[in-house]
């Protein structure tokens, strides 16, 4: 069954989730982290609507296949079409945020970049976007003002910041809706901060986020 987002107050999305485009290196110092260079232009990428799981259920990644990190995001829900958007466009058409986790099979993302491959399949595997419930948006919101947080077993590994974001939200989803028509349903991911490691299993997870959203799950042992 195709995954249907939700909003905070129970309330579900009228279509099902679409597809959900993300953008890499959103954040300097995170870039710097894992030695990649800061981009100059989006670095956007898609994860398949089968990637998304709900946030507060147990996260069963594959760790047979290696090493999965853990990159808590902000998300957006798209409610209108968009097809090369003004910015103004572009923040008008949202119309929830919540959280993401793009969980990332890190030794086979590494592998395939070496060999200069891309490297979908580590980011796209089913369960690889667990998506908390959305904040539902009346009128635009200050983005800059945003924070989120990522908790594990009681320590805060990640805090991001809308205003840290190389490219804020209004410019990043015109820029989305230049290459890819967004339609209602899909889902954008705007980049991680600096912190992302190693998904350890068994771990107790909470992410909270301005507005009042906290989202508690478990990854499984």
């Amino acid at each position: 069954m195709r995954f249907v987002p939700h909003f905070t107050d129970g309330q579900a999305f009228p279509q099902p989730l679409g597809k959900i485009v993300c953008i890499g290196r959103n954040y300097a110092d995170h870039a710097k982290e894992l030695d990649n260079p800061v981009p100059t232009e989006p670095l956007l990428f898609i994860k398949p609507a089968t990637s998304a799981v709900d946030l507060s259920q147990p996260l069963n990644p594959p760790f047979s296949r290696g090493e999965v990190h853990y990159e808590i995001e902000l998300a957006l829900l798209v409610g209108k079409t968009l097809t090369d958007a003004t910015q103004d466009e572009a923040e008008r058409a949202i119309v929830g945020i919540g959280l993401a986790m793009d969980l990332t099979l890190r030794d086979v993302q590494t592998q395939l970049k070496e060999k200069g491959h891309p490297w979908e399949v580590a980011k796209g595997f089913d369960g690889a976007c667990p998506l908390s419930a959305f904040l539902p948006l009346t009128r635009v919101p200050n983005w800059n003002a945003l924070a989120f947080t990522l908790d594990i077993n009681g320590e805060e590994r990640q805090r991001g910041e809308g205003a840290d974001m190389i490219f804020p939200v209004p410019t990043l989803v015109a820029e989305m809706s230049r290459h890819f028509t967004l339609e209602p349903g899909d889902v954008i991911l705007t980049g991680t901060p600096v912190g992302v490691g190693e998904l350890p299993r068994g771990a107790a997870l909470k992410m909270t986020l301005t507005g009042g959203l906290e989202v508690t799950s478990s990854v499984v042992d």
